[in-house]
């Protein structure tokens, strides 16, 4: 059933498949990581109605840069930085570029780390997710815990704080699917990169 939440047609079929596929293996990968080995065959059919049957806050994903466009994204979720598995995608803008949040939801933690720097963590409306934002240079004047936010609200700004090179200012954004405990230190990765594209895609 096609959830009247999700604009069909603004999403072609490969998009959508993508993003899915996207979480699916990153779900796989944890899975592999934990030594079980598993042998799951999944027909077409099935991916295709579980991509029209999604109500995932990341289907309705915005930009979280204005003017972001395909050429400044990479895939780097595989990629080892730092020793281990990244997890995430680097976006490089400016110092002081404005980040917006991506989806409606919570504010639930504002968090210095030696790795991260200034960090957000934020929660999608029903608690499934958690978007991720890293190396901020600031955040947005009167950000606060429990704060709501819409899609497009200025929540921060890109730097280098944490672990990134000074030199290459960039936002890191990650997003996690929240287990049962709901706790924003901890979640399963999922790779952001095809959600991404597609939001892009949306607003040309």
């Amino acid at each position: 059933m096609i959830h009247a939440g999700v604009q069909m047609t603004n999403w072609g079929l490969v998009d959508l498949l993508s993003i899915r596929r996207g979480i699916w293996s990153s779900r796989m990968n944890r899975l592999r990581g934990m030594g079980l080995k598993l042998c799951i065959f999944i027909p077409v059919v099935f991916l295709s109605v579980a991509a029209f049957g999604g109500t995932s806050s990341i289907l309705e994903m915005s930009p979280p840069i204005s003017g972001l466009t395909l050429a400044n994204l990479r895939d780097t979720f595989e990629e080892f930085h730092n020793g281990h598995r990244h997890e995430a995608i680097d976006i490089m803008e400016p110092s002081g570029t404005p980040v917006r949040a991506v989806v409606p939801g919570t504010i639930q933690k504002l968090f210095f780390s030696v790795p991260g720097g200034n960090t957000i963590y934020q929660f999608d409306e029903v608690g499934e997710y958690c978007y991720y934002y890293a190396h901020l240079e600031r955040y947005a004047e009167g950000l606060h815990e429990e704060m709501s936010v819409q899609p497009g609200d200025i929540i921060g700004f890109v730097g280098s704080t944490g672990n990134a090179d000074e030199r290459a200012p960039h936002l890191h954004f990650a997003i996690f699917a929240l287990g049962p405990e709901k706790r924003w230190s901890r979640g399963m990765a999922v790779n952001p990169y095809p959600g991404l594209v597609a939001a892009v895609k949306r607003v040309k």
